[in-house]
């Protein structure tokens, strides 16, 4: 079974093909029973049809968009990834540059568990 290191570090090599809509492998590292702990008003998301639903609206109104690891810290089943996300939006042409924070749980080669952060205000800001 591949630890949580090495399942977060596929599903980031996979980034380019979900946003094109390819997720059948990507998809396979997620287990059923997945939490998604979204957090705010969202609230926690449960199974992989939620999972599904976040990646098919990844790129909405956004192109050019991509995650660069800059460090990752792993320990027994749990991987933390700290990355840069970049994008543009598509209606205006701006582009923004945030930092974040990924976290996943592990059991069996699958992601049980996920939490992300990122700088979302400042790239309202720099989008308008």
């Amino acid at each position: 079974m591949p630890d949580a290191q090495t399942v977060h570090r596929r599903i980031l090599d996979l980034y380019q093909d979900v946003l094109a809509g390819r997720m059948d492998e990507a998809m396979a590292l997620i287990d059923p029973d997945v939490v998604d702990h979204r957090g705010g008003t969202d609230g926690d998301h449960h199974g992989r049809d939620a999972w599904r639903a976040k990646w098919e609206r990844l790129g909405d109104g956004i192109h050019d968009l991509s995650a660069t690891v800059e460090q990752t810290v792993a320990s027994g089943d749990t991987s933390v990834n700290r990355y840069t996300l970049r994008g543009t939006h598509t209606g205006s042409g701006r582009s923004y540059e945030i930092g974040g924070l990924d976290m996943i749980r592990v059991r069996d080669g699958r992601v049980v568990e996920h939490w992300a952060f990122g700088d979302w205000e400042l790239m309202r800001r720099q989008l308008s």
